[in-house]
Parts: C-alpha cells; structure tokens; sequence
C-alpha cells in the first residue's frame, strides 16, 4: 500500500503535484485547480493539528469500515469533506505550492512517535493510517486533475 512514509512514493506524489497548473480543469468535482491545492495545503495542516477541523460522528470511525476506506475502497469522486478543508483557494499559486511541500516535510518529520490529532471523520488513526491516507487523498485529486 502506497505512504508518505515511503521517500520514493512521496517524491513522486509530489513531483505529481508539480505538474498541475492553476489553470487546469478537474475531470471531476467542483474544486478548482486552487481550490485543491488550497485543500490539500489544510489537510495536511489538520494531520498536523495546526487546523481545527469539526469531528464528525460517523459510522466510518469504526472498524471495520474505517479500515476498507482507508485501505481498500476506492475514494469516490465528489465525496463530501469538512468545510475547513474546502473554505479558501491558493491565491498566489507558487507560495501554496511551496507550503504544501513544507507541509509535507513537516508530517514526514514527525515520525511515528508524533502523537497524531483525531481525524475528523475516521476518530483515531495509528502513524501507518495517517501515511496511507495522505498519500491516497494527495492521489485522489491529483487523479481529478490528470496526474
């Protein structure tokens, strides 16, 4: 299963990353080129509790349908996400871009001794979970944006 924990994995996720413009069109959704990227700027900010985000009490915070999101299912295309998370655009695109790099390298430095913030929607997730689902999320949209 693919992770941000993984150097190789990382580098070409965000190698991907690069490659979208802020003109790009989605192949699905309603997020915007900036829209995304702003979007996936906060949710690493969140995984890294520097974003308050409101926990939802949902039936995915428990096995086992936590575990076949995070690690099996497919994520669906127009799936609903926390207002926080979809609230701004990267106004100047090269400064997002640049956070959400260093975003990264922040959850990377973490390591799997960081004590991980409840996800609000999926409650408690192990280090392993958190890699996962970045990385599946990070691949989710840049898939929405041809990369």
């Amino acid at each position: 299963m693919p992770t941000l924990w993984n150097d190789a994995e990382r580098q070409a996720l965000v190698t991907r990353l690069r490659q979208v413009t802020p003109d790009a069109q989605p192949g699905w959704g309603s997020l915007t080129a900036r829209g995304v990227l702003a979007h996936l700027h906060d949710a690493a900010r969140m995984a890294l509790g520097e974003l308050d985000v409101a926990s939802k009490k949902l039936p995915i915070r428990f096995p086992p349908l936590k575990q076949l999101i995070i690690y099996v299912v497919p994520f669906p295309k127009g799936a609903p996400t926390a207002p926080e998370l979809i609230a701004r655009q990267a106004d100047d695109w090269t400064a997002e871009m640049a956070a959400t790099e260093q975003a990264i390298d922040r959850l990377v430095a973490k390591g799997a001794s960081f004590r991980w913030p409840n996800h609000p929607a999926f409650g408690s997730l192990t280090h392993n979970a958190w890699g996962v689902l970045i990385y599946r999320h990070m691949d989710h949209h840049l898939k929405q944006f041809g990369h």
